[in-house]
């Protein structure tokens, strides 16, 4: 797509965010009490947002103008941040992770698709050599060390050469077995067909019967192609089947990776030559316009300070550089305006002392008022909090405001015709940089003319600047008295952090992530959730659901500095699910999708290392050390059941599997907004935890399920045809997913893996590829039982949110039951009462 596309695509984005803003607006003015009314509000803004972002992401990830993508990039964050805003907000009024929006995608005639939430590029593409360098030091640490070779996943076998001798006969024996079985079998059906022969005896053939013969085998085997064809194009037209030319080779789609690719090279060319030119007009203007500026100020100020003592008989106090110097005087402001001022300050002086006495005997009154108020309060509060909903101030809608207002005076109405290769604009520049150099000329002016204020203070009034100056001293004393806060104390001072690295690496507790993208955690989108939570069912969240809240707790948040300082914190996240749905691989794919450092404090891999408390809180140190100065870091821990065990097992006990129950919590404490940094747990287990220390500890929880239909049907076709195998008619995909309900994603993957091999692919001309083939393997199999399912349901209703979830429903179900007892049974409470009142 050219310049003028992407240029457009951002318009719309940014034309959509102010429509968005004036509704977001209004609503704040007059907020929904409706607790239905107030998630559709919600959900639609959330949605409209998530379509924004992905414009801007586009707009951002190929628009090569520079000065362009600065303003894109700080929409993009804001934006960011509004999701998960608005995210929290509906967590918080549903007491559920997982939200639907089939309803909401119907009204807006938007297709599943459009409610991914994509993961911007910019979070890889500008930190490329960085992860680059790193990958070959841990690859050198490994090599140096000899634990390369541990992740291999087979072990090589060797082999001597009589048995290898021994398995070539073999084999050759069975073939020459099997060959001689074929070859027995057409000896034996032909001696059939001649005994037949003999019996019956030889028919004539008549030549007439066997042409009419030949001709209806034809027409039916052509009217059977025919038919074929056109149910094919039926299919085709009604979108059931893709079209044949979509499944072909396309060299458009090769063409548009080439073009992006080019406008990546593009982009760092025209970003290079920008902050060439940032360095290069500044210091043209330096020169050019650096002395006229100079003296322009050094006047204004003199000026200011002979009004100064010509309207008040005093030379003014110069502002402190902490103030903002002149700059604070003399903004949007002429000199007159300034002196008046200083007038109206020392007027208010006077008045300052009669109203100390006056203060001393409201303080008295306000704090018998401020008792009675906090009881009131407390009552207004509760009563308050169950009639009224307001929306939580957001912290992303002023940047959005900003970044809207910016490219609505700049950008919108801008001329571009001269532009055509959309390089940086120098004017724009000049504008910049002239305010750059003002402010940087007037510190120096400020150090200049505020000596020259002591000297002629010291010339005129001598008497008043020694009193000023012990005020200054009585002052400075009263603000060194303050409380310091508590600090983390440095344990390696004296060590680098290319020791720190090495030696973690060593002790295998930071380890190399697999690559794995977000997008390969497959499942498809829940269709009929908000229609079962109307009827009062809780629909089982699909795998879509699961991958959007990784990205929205875990990747988004990590990958942007702007958004994990001001969003809504997620400091640690648990993943809860059976073994085989994708738990360590979603932990991956946030390392991947972030470049983000992987530290793995599992239990049974900080076992026996760094004994003794000194030796663990040394090991929690250099972690979070390391951590913090690598950010974005991901502590893993597997297992995490065991960390939390309500009794240990005797075989765990050497292990020490408890070792971080008590250092978790201050560890989370020491997180600091601006340290990038997320705790995952995971575990197959919970219910062999204490749920009360684990969810203090683990802040978002996350149940995953098995995948249902659609996901498994989506699973099945795309990881066989990932695997090399051809999906024709003879494969029942439908099947196999029926018949796999229980199963789980890992076990799906194992069985694809364990029947395509090599020479099963190869013979697919053969041969083509069936769903029986895949049963074999999974009747060896365990599925996960319905008593295993509702056992991780139980778990999670005791958890915070669970708690919550369940009371909120309880509670619209006695109101449900309270309303229809109302309008049918009015006459029955009327006579149960009389029989009360009667006893």
């Amino acid at each position: 797509m050219s310049n003028a596309t992407y240029n457009k695509m951002w318009g719309e984005a940014q034309q959509a965010l102010s429509c968005l803003l004036e509704g977001e607006s209004e609503k704040a003015l007059k907020p929904p009490q409706d607790q239905v009314v107030i998630f559709q509000m919600l959900a639609t803004f959330y949605v409209k947002y998530v379509q924004i972002f992905r414009n801007l992401e586009n707009a951002y990830d190929q628009i090569v103008h520079p000065q362009k993508r600065i303003l894109i990039r700080q929409v993009l964050d804001a934006v960011m941040g509004r999701i998960l805003e608005l995210k929290n907000e509906m967590v918080e009024l549903e007491f559920s992770e997982f939200h639907y929006f089939d309803d909401i995608l119907q009204d807006l005639k938007l297709s599943p698709e459009q409610l991914d939430i994509p993961i911007p590029k910019y979070f890889l593409k500008e930190k490329m050599e960085v992860l680059r360098e790193r990958e070959k030091v841990l690859a050198q640490i490994l090599a140096n060390a000899g634990l390369e070779t541990l992740n291999l996943k087979l072990p090589l076998k060797i082999m001597s050469l009589e048995e290898a001798v021994k398995l070539i006969q073999i084999s050759e024996r069975a073939r020459q077995g099997r060959l001689r079985a074929i070859f027995m079998k057409q000896i034996y059906h032909q001696d059939i067909r001649e005994k037949q022969a003999r019996l019956h005896g030889e028919k004539i053939t008549d030549m007439g019967n066997a042409a009419v013969q030949i001709q209806k085998l034809w027409r039916s085997f052509h009217q059977g192609r025919i038919a074929a064809k056109e149910k094919e194009d039926e299919m085709v037209f009604l979108g059931m089947n893709p079209s044949p030319h979509i499944q072909s080779f396309n060299n458009t789609l090769l063409n548009a990776q080439r073009v992006k690719f080019l406008r990546y090279e593009v982009q760092e060319k025209h970003e290079e030559e920008y902050q060439e030119a940032l360095v290069t007009i500044k210091t043209n203007l330096k020169m050019l316009e650096g002395p006229d500026i100079r003296e322009n100020l050094q006047d204004q100020i003199r000026h200011w300070f002979i009004e100064c003592r010509n309207m008040t008989g005093t030379f003014p106090d110069y502002p402190k550089e902490e103030e903002g110097g002149s700059a604070v005087m003399f903004s949007e402001k002429t000199p007159q305006q300034v002196i008046q001022e200083i007038i109206d300050k020392e007027d208010e002086e006077g008045l300052k002392k009669a109203k100390k006495k006056e203060a001393k005997e409201e303080k008295e009154k306000k704090e018998k008022k401020k008792k009675k108020e906090k009881v009131e309060k407390k009552e207004s509060k509760k009563n308050e909090e169950e009639e009224r909903w307001k929306m939580a101030p957001s912290l992303f809608i002023p940047a959005i405001e900003e970044g809207n207002s910016k490219y609505k005076g700049l950008w919108r109405d801008i001329d571009e015709s001269w532009n055509f290769l959309q390089d940086y604009d120098p004017e724009m520049i000049k504008e910049e940089k002239r305010k750059e150099l003002e402010l940087e000329i007037r510190v120096q002016v400020d150090e200049l003319m505020r000596q020259e204020l002591k000297n002629l203070k010291l010339a005129v009034d001598r008497e008043k600047e020694v009193q000023r100056k012990t005020k200054k001293k009585k002052e400075k004393k009263r603000g060194r008295k303050g409380k310091r806060g508590k600090k983390e104390k440095d344990l390696t001072p004296d060590r680098t952090l290319d020791s720190l690295y090495k030696e973690l690496v060593e002790e295998g507790l930071l380890i190399r992530p697999l690559k794995v993208q977000l997008s390969e955690y497959i499942g498809e989108f829940c269709y009929l959730g908000t229609t079962l939570r109307h009827i009062a069912i809780e629909p089982m969240p699909s795998l879509s659901d699961v991958r959007q809240l990784i990205t929205l707790y875990g990747i988004l948040p990590l990958g942007s500095q702007t958004v994990h300082e001001k969003a809504p914190l997620v400091k640690t996240l648990l993943l809860v699910g059976p073994s085989g749905v994708g738990k360590k691989m979603l932990v991956h794919a946030i390392c991947t999708e972030t470049g983000a450092n992987l530290f793995n404090l599992s239990s049974t891999n900080i076992a026996g290392k760094y004994p003794g408390k000194t030796g663990l809180q040394m090991m929690i140190h250099m972690v979070m050390k390391v951590a913090r100065l690598l950010q974005p870091s991901v502590v893993w821990i597997g297992e995490t059941e065991k960390t939390f065990y309500k009794k240990i097992p005797k075989v765990e006990k050497e292990m020490e599997p408890r070792r971080l129950k008590k250092q978790l919590p201050k560890i989370i404490k020491l997180m600091k907004p601006e340290d990038r940094i997320l705790i995952v747990g995971t575990t197959k287990r919970p219910f062999e935890a204490d749920i009360k220390p684990l969810c203090k500890v683990y802040q978002k929880i996350i149940m995953i399920p098995r995948p249902d239909y659609a996901s498994r049907f989506v699973l099945w076709k795309q990881v066989i045809e990932q695997a090399g195998g051809n999906i024709t008619k003879s494969l029942n995909i439908s099947c196999l997913s029926k018949i796999t309900d229980g199963f789980t994603q890992g076990q799906i993957v194992q069985v694809i893996k364990s029947i395509l091999t090599d020479r099963r692919i190869r013979q697919q001309k053969q041969k083509a590829l069936t769903a029986v083939e895949f049963i074999t393997s999974l009747a060896r199999m365990d599925p996960i039982y319905k008593e295993e399912e509702e056992s991780f349901k139980a778990w999670y209703s005791k958890t915070p949110l669970g708690k919550k979830r369940a009371r909120a429903l309880s509670g619209a179900d006695e109101k449900d039951k309270g309303k229809g007892k109302g309008k049918g049974k009015g006459k029955e409470k009327k006579g149960e009462k009389k029989g009360k009142e009667k006893k």
